[in-house]
């Protein structure tokens, strides 16, 4: 599959930051969009700027789109097991105004270079990119790809 017919994922949860971009560089990522509405990280090697800056050096281009994050109730939903809740939430916060403009800026991304949400759970399952992933392709066509690295 070509990354022109494809969106990619992937979750940095349990990955080291070599691993994660030489899986990124395997697939011809040439963008990250990061979907964490908080981009910081118990790991720093993870943050915003740090993650942004080590992408950059790859040729990887680095975007933050805070309006396809999950809100706060969400994460505390995730937090407690509760993923039938944060599912809800989650789905909720897409009708808003703020993750409807992000989608779109993410649709106009997704389709100009090859690109892969970025979150932090590794299994897509458990991670609301799985919900952004699909409204994307629904208006891209592309098919979707989980990054496991």
């Amino acid at each position: 599959m070509t990354s022109a017919t494809a969106l990619f994922t992937i979750g940095y949860e349990k990955t080291r930051l070599p691993d994660f971009v030489a899986a990124l560089e395997q697939h011809g990522i040439a963008r990250v969009i990061d979907v964490r509405e908080v981009p910081w990280s118990r790991r720093p090697e993870y943050a915003k700027s740090a993650l942004g800056t080590r992408l950059a050096r790859a040729g990887i281009e680095y975007v933050h789109l805070r309006g396809l994050g999950t809100p706060k109730p969400g994460r505390e939903a995730v937090r407690s097991g509760d993923l039938e809740s944060f599912e809800a939430i989650f789905r909720a916060h897409m009708g808003s105004a703020p993750a409807q403009t992000d989608l779109a800026r993410a649709v106009a991304l997704a389709v100009e270079r090859p690109s892969c949400l970025l979150c932090f759970e590794r299994d897509p399952a458990r991670c609301h990119r799985s919900i952004v992933a699909a409204a994307l392709v629904a208006r891209t066509g592309q098919t979707i790809v989980p990054l496991l690295p």
